[in-house]
């Protein structure tokens, strides 16, 4: 089992050198650090979440604005990971509404994601979709159980469903 999660992606955007500042200042306010490739080979700003997690920004060839409504093959959106539910609502008071940046849903708890979970969602000039999420690691026993009541209301919904939604939706896949 893999205990990393992803590595780095990597994110074309038009008007790279008019859009960059908009991630500059996102990300520094979120703590992230940066490196740039130079130009060696392709370029790209990378913004770091220690110790290996990167987000590259690169200019793209075409100046059409993402649009992730449109449900094309492509990122629908990109979730950051907040310390705590608090940064969450400090980052949308004091950096998305003061950038005036689109908010598309304010900071509020969704609870049939995961227990406690808990996100403001955003779009930045160049129509990518973002959320800054927060949810507890190990949710507390009574936390957790009503999480699983909500879930299993939802079964009431599915008839063809045979189990809990928790293991209704585990897949299987194959092994090496």
């Amino acid at each position: 089992m893999r205990l990393r999660g992803l590595h780095h992606i990597e994110i074309n955007i038009p008007q790279y050198v008019k859009n960059l500042p908009f991630y500059d200042r996102m990300f520094g306010w979120l703590g992230y650090s940066s490196f740039e490739t130079l130009g060696i080979e392709y370029m790209s700003t990378y913004f770091v979440a220690f110790p290996h997690s990167y987000i590259g920004i690169q200019p793209a060839k075409g100046e059409e604005p993402y649009s992730y409504e449109d449900f094309k093959t492509g990122i629908n959106h990109i979730a950051l990971q907040a310390k705590n539910r608090k940064e969450i609502e400090t980052f949308h008071k004091e950096f998305l509404l003061k950038e005036k940046i689109e908010v598309l849903d304010p900071p509020q708890e969704y609870p049939l994601y995961a227990p406690k979970y808990y996100a403001v969602f955003f779009l930045d000039p160049c129509g990518i979709k973002w959320e800054l999420a927060h949810f507890p690691l190990i949710p507390g026993p009574w936390t957790f159980w009503k999480w699983y009541q909500l879930l299993k209301g939802e079964k009431e919904k599915h008839p063809e469903w045979k189990h809990h939604p928790i293991k209704e939706g585990v897949r299987k896949l194959p092994k090496p």
